[in-house]
């Protein structure tokens, strides 16, 4: 199926997208690998010169996914699709139980810029999307949702910024929402002032307008990157990785639909819409434990700041913009306490999922 009702103008083709029927749906963040991979296939890429980059090709994307088949294909053919060619696409298989297997193993087998790992154990979403950095080789890195679409100039557009300016660590393009039968739902339009030369105006916007965190899909400077803390064992460290990154350099949009993002009811934040059920999904192990998320949030982007090697005036100008965050999300901070002084005067048991995440800024 193709997509439906994609405005005029709005990117170049995509692939064919729908679902598959009789597969699996998942969620799009998805789980994890475990300690040991089984798997490893694929040795080489080939670039948009034809030569064969067997060791450090210029782009890797990195695919984590658990029970991703109903879309799994989709994604990686959007992948396998890109003008520019000279990349490798790590997939991170968190033992899944439906198609997926089979599917990445058919796909590494066809083309030799595909490594695939299996893993046996699930140790959770955040350690899988590590997992795909850690095993990356190249110069540039991009995470792909295994639900997720993109156009086929989406690397090369995103390279071309990266070579051309120093200066941008993160470059991504604008983007859409589709179904989850590729129906074009809406464009997501969310103008933040990311490619300021200022860090306290980056990290103002990544705190505290609301958005959909779309930038972590976009290309990234990997040396950069491996510089920050990555993804953390709580909820919402993509923020607190985009607010790093926002201290390290600059973001730049590419002004073209080039990112479809899979709106469907088995993603993570509509599966686990509650915070404290959703922490057990990053990482398992705190699953039945006292946790504060919103505190644990605020205090990331105080420790982000002050690792960032910023100089004293412009981390100052940093930490400022954690006040209109505290004005905004203080509601949340108390949901926070009075979870806590509940779960003290129930029994010993695995929390009661109550307390739900707000706007998700």
């Amino acid at each position: 199926m193709r997509i439906s009702r994609l405005p005029a103008g709005m990117g170049s083709s995509f692939p064919e997208i729908g679902p598959e029927p009789g597969l699996q749906q998942s969620d799009r963040t998805d789980g994890s690998s475990a300690g040991r991979d089984s798997t490893a296939t694929g040795r080489a890429s080939v670039g948009t010169s034809g030569a064969a980059t067997i060791m450090n090709p210029p782009v890797s994307v990195g695919l984590p996914v658990w029970n991703g088949g109903r879309y799994l294909r989709q994604a990686v053919d959007s992948v396998l699709s890109q003008t520019f060619t000279d990349f490798e696409l790590i997939l991170s298989d968190n033992a899944s139980t439906d198609e997926t297997e089979r599917i990445c193993r058919e796909y590494a087998a066809r083309d030799p810029r595909i490594r695939y790992y299996r893993s046996e154990v699930n140790r959770g979403a955040a350690w899988n999307f590590n997992r795909v950095v850690e095993l990356a080789r190249g110069t540039y890195f991009k995470w792909m949702a295994h639900d997720d679409v993109c156009a086929p100039d989406f690397l090369r557009r995103c390279v071309e910024v990266l070579e051309r300016d120093p200066s941008v660590v993160v470059c991504y393009p604008r983007a859409a929402d589709i179904d989850h039968n590729g129906r074009f739902r809406r464009e997501k339009n969310f103008n933040l002032n990311v490619s300021d030369d200022r860090a306290h105006k980056r990290i103002h916007d990544l705190i505290c307008v609301n958005h959909s965190c779309f930038e972590i899909f976009g290309v990234t400077r990997l040396a950069v990157l491996r510089r920050t803390s990555l993804l953390a064992l709580y909820v919402h460290s993509d923020r607190v990785l985009l607010a790093e990154l926002a201290t390290r350099g600059r973001f730049h949009r590419v002004e073209e639909v080039l990112f479809l993002h899979r709106e469907h009811p088995d993603r993570s934040t509509r599966a686990l819409p509650e915070l404290q059920a959703r922490i057990a999904w990053f990482d398992p192990a705190q699953s039945g434990r006292l946790t504060f998320p919103n505190w644990r949030l605020f205090r990331e982007y105080v420790c982000c700041v002050g690792r960032s090697g910023l100089p004293p005036r412009d981390r100052a100008l940093c930490y400022l913009q954690l006040l209109p965050w505290l004005r905004r999300h203080y509601r949340l901070l108390w949901q926070d306490l009075g979870y806590a002084f509940r779960w003290g005067l129930g029994p010993r048991r695995k929390p009661v999922m109550g307390c739900r995440p707000g706007r998700a800024t």
